[in-house]
């Protein structure tokens, strides 16, 4: 199994100067290669302190050049707020640039906050989702873009500098909802799931991807990528302190950003899951919300850590598992000393867990144990 991390530059309640938090969170970044971590990730996102990185392209071609060896992966590429064109050829340059270590990840965004600032209709992304998803992944497939949709009309260009090699295998996407599982399935596109909702949820929903895919792709879908919050510390205690304290925290920092209670949230077309989501908070309260979300993270003692990775794992058919360790404001020590200790005592062992028996068996397994 590959174990990676993702810098996602928060800055709750902007406690701290933006400076401030680039330079640590460019410090932890640095570590990841040395630590002997797989990959190294980052997530787009606009106008607000819940994570600050507005240009994964840039952020990944930064650390194309500071590295020689790790994938470098977009968590992700939210595509109705770019030209598809350009997002072909940045994509296609950090390929170049790296030698062909690129993971491609991408969406369609959540947050009225960032679609406004776009001058975009949250109405409109699943359409405009699937015309650019289909305009990128051809292009890099077949060397140029053409494309006569809705909301776009691309005239044939060349994709320059020509795509290194192909994307198939190497292309994500993060699906929280039904709909959007279903979507990728036939683009051909494999899941980044983040541990939010129950496994029964999740083990039903990716049954349903995988037999979708086989249909639209004549061909096995890849497994999936898993990413979570964590905390690893020698003791327990207080990897569970740390854990309610900062994990719950970044729950909560989601909570204002996508505007979960507000009126507003869940009616957007395309967006009817999240109704449900809604409805749930307010009847359950933030902070259960927060602490069901804690309970479903990797935190505790290196051996509790390598215990829920394998579970994740197992539940969702992964072969690579991506680590936050910074967010919701944590000190920087904390951080870098839980990043050090996960990576000499958990991430070996979790590279050497044995592989995995068939999708179709792990579908049934996490079923049955979401269930039981």
């Amino acid at each position: 199994m590959k174990v990676g991390t993702a810098i996602i530059f928060q800055n709750p309640l902007n406690e701290r100067p933006d400076f401030e938090v680039y330079r640590r969170e460019l410090k932890l970044g640095d570590l990841v290669e040395p630590l002997g971590f797989d990959s190294i990730w980052s997530v787009e996102h606009h106008f607000d302190d819940y994570t600050m990185c507005p240009d994964v392209m840039q952020f990944l071609s930064y650390y194309a050049g500071r590295t020689q060896r790790i994938q470098l992966g977009s968590m992700v590429v939210v595509l109705p707020w770019h030209d598809p064109i350009r997002v072909a050829e940045q994509v296609s340059v950090l390929d170049h640039y790296s030698n062909g270590r690129v993971i491609l990840g991408l969406g369609r965004g959540l947050a009225r906050l960032e679609f406004e600032g776009f001058r975009l209709s949250l109405d409109e992304s699943r359409e405009r989702f699937i015309e650019y998803a289909t305009m990128v992944l051809e292009g890099l497939e077949q060397g140029f873009i053409e494309f006569d949709g809705r909301h776009i009309q691309q005239p044939r260009r060349d994709i320059r500098p020509k795509p290194l090699k192909s994307f198939k295998g190497r292309t994500y996407a993060a699906a929280v909802s039904p709909e959007s599982s279903r979507i990728m399935a036939k683009l051909g596109i494999g899941i980044l799931i983040i541990p939010q909702k129950p496994w029964e949820a999740v083990a039903k929903e990716l049954g349903e991807y995988r037999a979708i895919y086989r249909d639209a792709n004549a061909a096995e879908p890849p497994p999936t990528i898993a990413s979570g919050w964590v905390f690893c510390d020698e003791n327990a205690d207080r990897a569970h302190e740390m854990a309610m304290r900062y994990i719950g925290g970044y729950w909560h920092t989601a909570l204002r950003h996508y505007e979960m209670t507000a009126e507003h949230f869940g009616k957007a077309k395309g967006y009817e899951f999240y109704r449900e989501i809604s409805k749930h908070l307010a009847k359950s309260g933030g902070d259960a919300a927060a602490e069901y979300f804690v309970g479903l993270q990797v935190w505790g003692t290196p051996a509790q850590c390598i215990e829920k990775i394998d579970d994740i794992r197992r539940r969702v058919h992964a072969d690579h598992f991506n680590a936050v360790f910074s967010y919701a404001g944590m000190p920087y020590d904390d951080a870098e000393r839980s990043m050090r200790l996960f990576a000499a005592e958990v991430m070996p062992e979790v590279k050497r867990l044995p592989p995995l028996p068939s999708a179709d068996s792990a579908d049934a397994a996490a079923f049955g144990a979401s269930a039981g």
